[in-house]
């Protein structure tokens, strides 16, 4: 039987071309003498179809000796019955269909998609592997650039800059720690873990991959391997007791431990560079003896004159002087309306050093809280009577404490005056009025507002830079228990004020309550002055902990974070400036930006 022929009859069959008039063109004449061998076909044919339904492996046997036994007619004179032209028809359509379900067999419809199941498999696979990070070890680099490269399954989540930037976690085992390192590595980060125990069980909680380095934020000796290599920090560590030595110890010494480590390994690099690393400050001034005071200069003014006033004004005196605690204290009092006091030098910084490199100033003082005015006079040293004064003012706690004054918060007397330039300050002055002092938490019969007492240890300035150095996950105290909460929060306010006190680029981080849920689920709110109660999820915190490590506009802020959540009417305490987190949303950028600096 020809293909065209089978083809026909099978068309037929399938689409149900039975109309006798549309039949004429299927119609194949044979010739008498072939006609009874078609007889005879079709009834061993039927007659053999009820035996194939009972014992299928015999079907094709059986189909077998029926072809064999038909021979090809030749070519047959025009058919004259019909009865003849309808067995015809029927045997011919038997035998097409037989013909075309031996070739359906021999074809495997999986096969058709193998190709296309195999690429499905390998991506599937790999994407599986990263993953079960934890359980798969990263034998094959090339396999591992391929996930990351340009084009591979996991670029779209690679960060520009990341593999060759080195991460140190501190509680790489905490809620958040654990999430931490896994985004890190997933953006191809190279990721060091700093754990007290390294054994089975901590080990099983992180990537195999991930080089892990044992020792303990409260001692000092041990944080040097852990330091080595690294670029940046992210501290997630914190107490797991409400034991005050423990809080103090993970919380406060812990942080000021790993920051100085971690300033004397970029000290000592620079050394060995034979420059000054990036992230020093540069010392101005430091109050270590009487000689270090020269050149310091006590003047005294008034903002109006009232001559009638001033002969009821009680007068008004200031000294710097070194004690017998040997100190440099500034100190005195004002009584006339209108007055103020001042402390002024000229500024000598060291042969090459000039503060547009720097982004602010940092004072280290003690006294009883007194608020003061720091003014810089910038201009050309051939013609000072060019130079113009910007002032930023400060506030000071009892006791001593440190505080950062940014160049971006000073504002020129004249507001005619261009911003700033640090590069041509030349003169630093400290300068005291009673008009803008505010009573410290003393009791009100002790308090005169009008005399000071200022205790100067130094003042240096701070390091520029575009991003973070150093990431701190601090708490607000929400969902800490009322009988340890002040211990704890204590506890990390002294960890926080070491830190902004450094000189490193900082983000600190105070999330709610923490909870165990999927990330990016609904939006964030972000503030600063402790207002906010509800919690986040754990996921949230570490995506924001790794996004703030190249934002430039969380480099030096602390912030507060939680859910979004609707306030009391008429208790709005909170502008939602974030949207849903995702990977493909900068939702940090615009919620940091309108935040303020330097907290």
């Amino acid at each position: 039987m020809s293909t065209a022929t089978a083809a026909a009859a099978l068309t037929s069959t399938i689409f149900g071309n039975q109309n006798p008039c549309n039949r004429r063109w299927m119609e194949i004449p044979h010739s008498p003498a072939s006609n009874a061998g078609r007889r005879s076909l079709l009834t061993r044919a039927a007659a053999s179809t009820d035996k194939e339904k009972k014992n299928q492996p015999k079907r094709k046997t059986k189909r077998k000796e029926v072809l064999e036994e038909e021979k090809p007619p030749p070519p047959p004179p025009p058919a004259e019955d019909g009865e003849m032209q309808g067995v015809s028809t029927a045997t011919t359509t038997a035998s097409s269909v037989s013909a075309i379900k031996n070739r359906l067999d021999e074809v495997n419809p999986v096969g058709l998609g193998r190709r296309s199941r195999q690429i499905f498999d390998e991506v599937w696979r790999k994407f599986s592997g990263l993953g079960t990070i934890s359980r798969t070890a990263r034998t094959d680099a090339d396999e591992e650039a391929l996930l990351l490269r340009e084009g591979g399954p996991m670029c779209e989540f690679a960060v520009p800059g990341a593999q060759n930037t080195t991460v140190l976690v501190v509680g790489a085992t905490s809620r958040v720690g654990r999430i931490v390192v896994r985004k890190l590595m997933l953006r191809g980060y190279s990721v060091k873990a700093l754990v007290r125990n390294a054994d089975k069980e901590v080990v099983d909680m992180l990537p195999t991959s991930v080089e892990i380095v044992t020792g303990d934020v409260g001692e000092p000796s041990t944080l040097q391997t852990a330091i080595e290599g690294c670029n940046k920090i992210i501290y997630c560590a914190t107490a797991r007791s409400t034991i005050t030595g423990d809080l103090n110890r993970v919380d406060n010494l812990g942080v000021y431990n790993l920051i100085k480590s971690f300033q004397d390994y970029n000290n000592k690099l620079a050394q060995l560079r034979a420059g000054k690393s990036s992230k020093s400050k540069l010392l101005i001034q430091k109050f270590k003896s009487e000689d270090t005071m020269s050149g310091w200069e006590v003047r005294e003014g008034t903002y109006f004159q009232d001559v009638i006033a001033a002969k009821y004004d009680g007068g008004m005196d200031a000294k710097f002087e070194w004690s017998e605690n040997e100190e440099a204290v500034f100190s005195g009092y004002v009584f006339n309306r209108g007055g103020y006091v001042e402390l002024s030098k000229k500024l000598s910084l060291p042969l090459g050093s000039t503060l547009d490199r720097y982004e602010g100033l940092v004072f280290s003082v003690g006294g009883n809280g007194r608020a003061y005015v720091i003014i810089l006079e910038a201009g050309p040293l051939a013609d000072t009577s060019q130079s113009k004064m910007y002032f930023s003012r400060i506030n000071t706690k009892v006791g001593f404490c440190r505080v950062r004054v940014p160049f971006s918060s000073f504002r020129a007397v004249n507001p005619e005056d261009p911003p700033l330039d640090p590069f041509l300050v030349h003169t630093l002055t400290i300068r005291f009025e009673p008009r803008r002092q505010k009573s410290v938490d003393r009791p009100i019969g002790a308090q005169d507002l009008r005399s000071f007492q200022l205790i100067l240890e130094y003042i240096k300035a701070l390091p520029t830079g575009q991003e973070t150095d150093f990431i701190l996950v601090s708490c607000t105290g929400s969902g800490i228990e009322p009988t340890r909460r002040e211990q704890v929060l204590k506890a990390k306010k002294a960890g926080e004020d070491s830190l902004r006190r450094s000189g490193l680029g900082y983000t600190i981080i105070r999330p709610g309550p923490l909870v165990e849920e999927p990330g990016g689920q609904r939006a964030l709110i972000f503030d600063q002055g402790n207002r906010i109660s509800q919690g986040i999820s754990c996921a949230d915190v570490a995506d924001i902990c790794v996004k703030a490590l190249h934002d430039s506009t969380a480099r030096n802020k602390s912030f507060d974070v939680c859910y979004e959540y609707v306030a009391e009417p008429g208790k709005e305490l909170y502008e939602l400036v974030a949207h849903l987190p995702d990977k493909a949303n900068n939702y940090l950028t615009p919620a940091l930006s309108v935040l303020e600096k330097n907290t």
